[in-house]
């Protein structure tokens, strides 16, 4: 009964909340870096180099077999889709970097905010003179 005891507690934290919350707005995230990537990033870099659509990068490690009587496929081919690979990695780093920028923001608005409270002032001469009395009564009457 611990453990389920132990887990509401976990579960009912703000911190897991967040993190759900995070999560979810992370791969809505996700499907629109994935979009930028293939629909509006990699069309001009396939151009630029000579005209390739990425998606259609594949090599082939075996073909499909087809009977040959219907011509139906009866093994599917065997293929290594590079250009699916390559723009998952240009996700990757374009999710990472938009990551990290905004990481480096708030680490920046945190120092702002810390760096804004000035220290206070050091005691003037007529603090200190008092400060010296009072401690020097509570000697003597201690």
């Amino acid at each position: 009964m611990s453990i389920l005891k132990d887990f509401k507690e976990f579960a009912m934290k703000g911190n897991v909340i967040d993190m759900a919350v995070g999560i979810i707005i992370g791969a809505a995230f996700g499907k629109i870096i994935s979009s930028l990537v293939s629909d509006v990033i990699m069309p001009p870099i396939g151009l630029l180099v000579g005209g390739i659509d990425f998606k259609e990068i594949v090599v082939n490690l075996k073909d499909a077999v087809k009977d040959p009587a219907t011509g139906k496929i009866v093994k599917e081919a065997v293929s290594l889709k590079l250009g699916n690979f390559i723009q998952t990695v240009v996700d990757f780093l374009i999710v990472a970097f938009a990551i990290f920028m905004m990481v480096k923001a708030v680490t920046n608005l945190g120092k702002k905010k810390s760096a804004e409270v000035p220290p206070p002032p050091p005691p003037t001469k007529d603090q200190e003179l008092l400060t010296e009395i009072r401690d020097l009564l509570k000697r003597d009457l201690a």
